[in-house]
């Protein structure tokens, strides 16, 4: 090289400043982002494999049933937005590695031209003359290889190849160095074709001379040796300096434009694809560094492949925008670089691999074309949806009758999903679907159930928010409807083929009464309904006449046209006529109503007058009550109180009759769609009653009577066929067998029926004597015995197996319902709480060899309702021990070692809150070295408590699913190797939920669904964990709930690590104004701990002293208790002294956010809570308000919880009046006026009611809303 080309290549090895950690960090990024987008195509997969372009309606427009469109919207437009960002982070890596590669070679430049300059300087040291040039540059073509290796006009040859001054003849020397360079590269490239990987398609990205005469590099571009040496290995890279020598590399002190060494990077498995040959093309009209910086790309960086084993492809652009084509490969690259010598593999091999190699870029480049993956935006694919609905047919418009239970199961995308329902609501119908299968429809619970009783399967009809209240069906049995009343009322329309909802309608009633009536035409074209606020109960159509209708209660009925009704008499139910020119009214006497429809003509005038009905006739029918009253083929039929069913002819005669079945009072009667097969001689039809004694032909029908019992008659042969019998009363007792699929259902009604969850079938059963109702139930440790409390304090202990009575009399020491029952690690102690605040003992003692249960003790124990009672182990001895929690905030310990007969000692007690009161306990499962006591409150709060001292150590907010938790178990795991990842199943007022432990306030830790609207009354769990059960109380339901965990990991993976998802718990977020001020706080607290005023140097850090946690919380807005505050401080002193031994005296941010996030009110501060305490501590002023005197108030703040002396509360006014600068002892500076000098009677008012105390005194702005809701309102602090 020239020293003129020489000195133009000098520059600043620093100028980029771009370091290898530098590209490892944006690699480290590039591999989060990747995991972000591989967990958005699980969720996408789990799905259905519903990917990033499949419709999300069918083909009639209606949103898919079968996927939950919000997730899938949601991972659709993370990946869309994180790709974007992992192309930018790929930008930025390019852009790096260009750096990197542009100062490396400014280094080589400058160190070729120092020891240029060497070499000259030391032979004129040595008396030697330079080199003598034997040529000179005339022209120098642009982009040619001599320009890119920068020669220029006039510069001096000194040497090319072998060739210099003493042996250059003429220009013919240079043409045979390049042409034997020439070959020498050619001779290269075919051997490393033959030296293609061995075997599974492994490639190798070669780095080509552009042009002849280009210009030498360096091997492996991109790093320098150091960073190779990083990069691979210290091994490898040393063979590829050894690599280097070998090949016989000159030192570089003249142009030598076709030596070249060829930088081998190799990828193990690496399949090549279109994106390899568009980094081919597109290298050849660039740099030799550009080309091999793409080579180092396409080794190093790879996106996470989507769900499956398909590939994805994402379309970067190449020819716009000059970035590069990233692949989804198929299969993973080694990440490894090396070399291997070139006479590795034998010709054959290279051949058969090159062949294999053709093969698989064709395979591959056809697949690619078929997965591209197009990203468009949201109103682009709402354009795309229609026309991808052309070619898919819509399930409902393709279904046949026998598909619901055809289907296969589909993978289960919830934490929690429904897998059966045990019971129905006796007082709504049952109606018979299809005969050939007997599938029948029921409601239970908010849910409908299409059940198949030969398969023994259910399908759930889900989406009602309440309660359903009604049902119908359609002639055909293909159109269901169901409608509930409540909150949000709705009604559905769903298809019976299908079970999917075709229809729903939001707002049926504008009041949310809900609706108490429905009925459908038989053509299923119109839907009438009757609302909660109405006091009819029954409505029918006309069977021929869409616009005439009649409804009835226990007092009146109603004909309706579509312009027009009465009021008239006293029913049950009606019906139309079978001559469509009258009405039927049944009563609760047994008397039937005949009703005339006059129907003007259609030319008469408007003063003829509308359609209306005139009673012609009273039918004493029968002596019994009528409850049912219908239709079918040519009968009118009846049931009654007495379990009667009667048929009648279109005159009321009497044709046929069942009354020796003895059932209870029928409920509902279905008939078959089928009409019946006529009489044969191989039919065995009764004999009608009338002289001629016919044969009696009627539809087989379906029975619901009045004690939840569902029967089938076959009238062939007058075959009746009890289908099943569920609890009538409200079922609140469940209790799943320690370790067989067994779960035992107790209910009001008496009754004790133990199921096999698993196989969905009933085992056994026992009802007990009138008056006993079931109120609690629990299986012993060993699952032999059943212990059973009942609603008059009645205990029964039960065999497991049998029911029957493992005592030879029940225990009867309670004098109210039996609420808990819990049994000892080793069964010798069983324990009871009861309704009347009572926990109660029995012992298990031996007499003649035999264990008998025998009465211990008893106590009360408690002054408010029992919440939990909980049998545990001692720390030192495998002795039980005993512990209650009641509402009155007490955490009782008994002491069984020191109890004898009648006498139940305690051992200690302690309070667990303030404020809220708590809901229920368990142990926390071993997961630390401590031992804990998890409790929750009402305040949404989930607390540990050292099982020993009863320490509260940490206070976590809890799951906030719209009311506090009111149950939680411990999830049991399968083998021992899951005991380090817990999980804990909870339910409130109506929802289950599952919470991944540890519990730390994460939101994304938990999901909770609605699973009794009305209440839930309890819950059980499977000896394995794969079932939740939940009882509905007076729903009369319990629904078993499948239990999938991943779906809930995979859940928290997508909301974030270590802040993130709390800081959505925050107002603004991480950049929002609150947490902005929440920091200034933080760190002002800092200097105010060292003196506002002083003038020693600051010491900085990132923690801040106990002592100023609770000024921190007070200034953002929480105002803590003093035992809160104590709660705190022990959560934080202790927080490592199990570990490490040492107590903690500060706290850094991160932690002091969290702390302060789980300590503070869920909902802010709220009008109500200050009402409430106003309602209990006030009297009723002149206006009827609660006030309290200002005697009173003062008293109270000086005596009554945390009182405070009088100097405290006196500087409090102070502060709050706007007297001292800067508050309560907050600051050095003293106060301007002080707490003696202000005269209370002067700043406050006689009387002190809720909002004078808080807009007055507190000096806070009621909102609004408050005035109207204050049970959601929150009070806001006005500056």
């Amino acid at each position: 090289m020239s020293e003129k080309a020489g000195s133009q290549s000098g520059g600043s090895p620093e100028a980029s400043g771009v370091t290898v950690g530098d590209i490892q960090e944006l690699i480290r990024r590039k591999e989060e982002i990747e995991a972000q987008i591989k967990a958005n195509y699980e969720v996408l997969e789990s799905q259905k494999g519903i990917g990033m372009n499949e419709p999300l309606v069918d083909c009639e427009g209606y949103p898919r049933a079968d996927v939950d469109l919000y997730q899938v919207r949601t991972a659709r437009h993370n990946i869309v937005c994180l790709q974007n960002d992992h192309k930018a982070v790929m930008k930025q890596v390019e852009d790096a590695l260009h750096q990197l590669h542009a100062r490396d070679k400014e280094k080589q430049a400058r160190d070729l031209a120092e020891a240029h300059r060497e070499a000259l300087s030391r032979g004129q040291s040595q008396g030697l003359s330079p080199p003598q040039a034997f040529a000179k540059v005339n022209s120098v073509s642009p982009g040619s290889p001599a320009s890119i290796a920068g020669l220029q006009v006039d510069d001096e040859i000194l040497e090319f190849g072998s060739v210099n001054t003493q042996n250059f003849q003429s220009l013919q020397n240079i043409g045979s160095v390049v042409q034997h360079s020439e070959g020498d590269r050619e001779g290269k490239e075919e051997g490393e074709e033959e030296e293609e990987e061995e075997g599974e398609g492994e490639k190798r990205v070669e780095e080509h001379e552009e042009e002849e005469g280009g210009k030498g590099e360096e091997v492996v571009e991109g790093f320098g040796k150091e960073a190779v040496k990083e990069e691979v290995g210290e091994e490898t890279a040393e063979a590829l300096e050894e690599e280097e020598e070998a090949s016989g590399a000159q030192e570089e002190t003249s142009v030598e434009p076709e030596e070249i060494t060829t930088s081998m990077i190799s990828l193990e498995r690496f399949t090549q694809t279109d994106s390899q040959t568009v980094f081919s093309e597109t290298s050849l009209k660039s740099s030799e560094s550009k080309h091999s910086l793409q080579s180092e790309l396409l080794e190093m960086f790879e996106l996470p492949r989507s769900p499956g084993s398909q590939l994805e492809f994402l379309d970067l652009d190449v020819t716009t925008s000059g970035e590069p084509l990233i692949s989804f490969p198929e299969r993973q690259p080694s990440g490894e670089l090396y070399q291997r010598p070139q006479d590795e593999l034998k010709e054959k091999e290279g051949r058969d691999l090159e062949q294999e190699r053709g093969d698989l870029e064709q395979e591959n480049r056809e697949r690619r074309k078929e997965m591209r993956v197009s990203y468009i935006s949201e109103k682009s694919e709402k354009e795309s949806q229609p026309k991808a609905r052309i070619t898919k047919a819509s399930l409902v418009s393709t279904a046949t009758e026998d598909i619901l239970f055809q289907r296969r199961e589909s993978t289960n995308l919830y934490p929690l999903t429904m897998t059966w329902s045990f019971g129905w609501n006796s007082s709504l119908p049952v109606y018979y679907i299809r005969e050939n299968e007997r599938v029948l429809l029921y409601a239970s619970g908010h849910t409908g159930v299409i059940y198949n009783v030969l398969k023994n399967n259910q399908h759930h009809l889900q989406g009602h928010p309440n309660i359903i209240s009604c049902l119908c069906i359609s002639e055909d049995r293909r159109w269901v409807a169901t409608a509930d009343k409540g909150p949000g009322c709705l009604i559905i329309i769903w298809d019976s083929f299908t079970g999917i909802p075709v229809h729903t309608i939001f707002d049926s009633c504008p009041e949310d009464n809900g609706i108490r009536a429905m009925a459908i035409t038989r053509d299923a074209k119109y839907l009438a309904t009757i609302s909660d606020a109405e006091i009819q109960n029954y409505l029918i159509f006309n069977p021929t006449n869409n616009k005439e209708l009649v409804s009835n209660s226990k007092t009146q009925a109603i004909y309706y046209t579509w312009t027009f009704n009465k009021l008239v008499g006293k029913f049950s139910q009606s019906v139309f006529h079978l001559n469509l020119t009258q009405i039927l009214s049944a009563t609760m006497e047994g008397k039937l109503v005949v009703w005339d429809i006059y129907r003007p003509p259609p030319s008469a005038s408007s003063s003829m007058g509308f359609p209306h009905i005139k009673p012609c006739k009273l039918v004493h029918l029968q002596k019994e009550g009528i409850t049912v009253l219908t239709t079918v083929d040519s009968y009118i039929v009846t049931g009654d109180i007495r379990g009667n069913i009667k048929f009648y002819d279109h005159t009321l005669s009497i044709v046929n009759w069942y009354s020796h079945f003895k059932l209870s009072s029928i409920r509902s009667l279905s008939f078959s769609k089928t009409p019946a097969a006529p009489p044969t001689e191989n039919t065995n039809y009764p004999p009608d009653c009338t002289l001629k004694s016919d044969h009696f032909v009627v539809r087989n029908f379906i029975i619901g009577t009045s004690d939840a019992s569902v029967y089938h008659l076959t009238v062939d042969g007058t075959k009746l066929e009890k289908l099943f019998v569920e609890p009538r009363d409200a079922i609140c007792a469940i209790s799943c067998h320690p370790y067989q699929p067994l779960i035992a259902i107790g209910s009001f009604c008496g009754m004790i029926k133990v199921w096999d969850y698993e196989q969905k079938k009933y085992l056994f059963s026992r009802i007990f004597e009138k008056g006993l109702g079931v109120q609690s139930l629990t299986y012993n440790p060993e699952g032999a015995l059943l212990g059973a409390g009942f609603t008059e304090g009645t205990v029964y202990i039960l065999d497991a197996m049998s029911l029957e009575s493992a005592i030879s009399e029940p225990f009867r020491y309670s004098r109210s319902s039996v609420t808990h029952i819990s049994f000892s690690h080793d069964s010798q102690y069983m324990a009871t709480a009861d309704v009347s605040f009572t926990v109660a003992v029995y012992v298990v003692r031996v007499k003649h060899r035999q264990r008998v249960w025998e009465y211990l003790a008893r106590l009360r124990s408690h002054r408010k309702s029992i919440r939990s009672v909980l049998f545990g182990v001692h720390l030192d001895s495998n002795e039980p021990r005993l512990l209650s929690l009641g509402r009155d905030r007490l955490l009782i310990e008994y002491n069984l070692l020191k109890s004898y007969k009648d006498h139940l000692a305690v051992l200690d007690i302690h309070w667990t809150d303030q404020g809220s009161y708590p809901t229920c306990m368990v142990w926390y499962p071993p997961l630390t070295k401590e031992l804990f006591l998890l409790i929750c409150n009402s305040s949404y709060k989930v607390k540990l408590f050292n099982s020993t001292t009863k320490m509260c150590r940490k206070t976590l907010l809890g799951p906030v699913y719209g009311s506090p938790i009111e149950q939680i178990q411990i999830l049991p795991v399968k083998s021992t190797l899951e005991l380090q990842k817990r999980y804990v199943v909870f339910i409130n007022r109506d929802k289950v939920g599952l919470q991944i432990l540890p519990v730390d306030g994460n939101p994304h830790k938990t999901s909770a669904l609605i699973c009794h609207p009305n209440g839930v009354a309890g819950m059980a769990l499977s000896y394995d964990g794969c079932y939740a059960f939940t009882a509905g109380g007076q729903d009369r339901s319990v629904v078993q709930w499948e239990i999938n965990l991943s779906a809930l990991e995979a859940a928290v993976s997508l909301g974030g690590e270590d802040l993130t998802p709390f800081y959505g718990l925050v107002s603004g977020g991480r950049e929002g104004k609150f947490y902005r001020e929440l920091e200034d706080y933080f760190y002002y607290s800092q200097l105010r701990s060292q003196g506002i005023d002083t003038m020693e140097t600051r010491k900085v850090s990132e923690h801040i002293c106990l002592s100023e946690l609770p000024f921190v919380m007070r200034a953002i807005g929480f105002y803590p208790s003093e035992g809160k505050i104590e709660d705190m401080f022990n959560e934080i002193r202790f927080s490592e002294y199990v570990d490490t031994g040492k107590l903690i005296d500060k706290i850094n941010l991160p932690d002091f956010f969290k702390v302060y996030l789980n300590h503070r009110p869920p909902f802010g501060n709220t009008m109500s809570g200050i009402q409430q305490s106003f309602d209990i501590l006030g009297f009723t002023n002149s206006k009827g308000e609660k006030a309290i005197q200002r005697e009173d108030f003062l008293n109270l703040l000086q005596t009554k919880g945390e009182h405070m002396t009088e100097e405290e509360m006196m500087d409090c006014f102070a502060t709050l009046f706007g007297l001292n600068p800067e508050g309560w002892k907050s600051e050095p500076a003293a106060s301007s006026v002080k707490g003696s000098e202000i005269c209370l009677e002067e700043e406050l008012p006689d009387e002190i009611t809720a909002e004078i105390f808080t807009t007055e005194i507190l000096g806070l702005t009621v909102s609004q809303d408050s005035r109207q809701d204050p049970r959601i309102s929150e009070v806001e602090q006005s500056f």
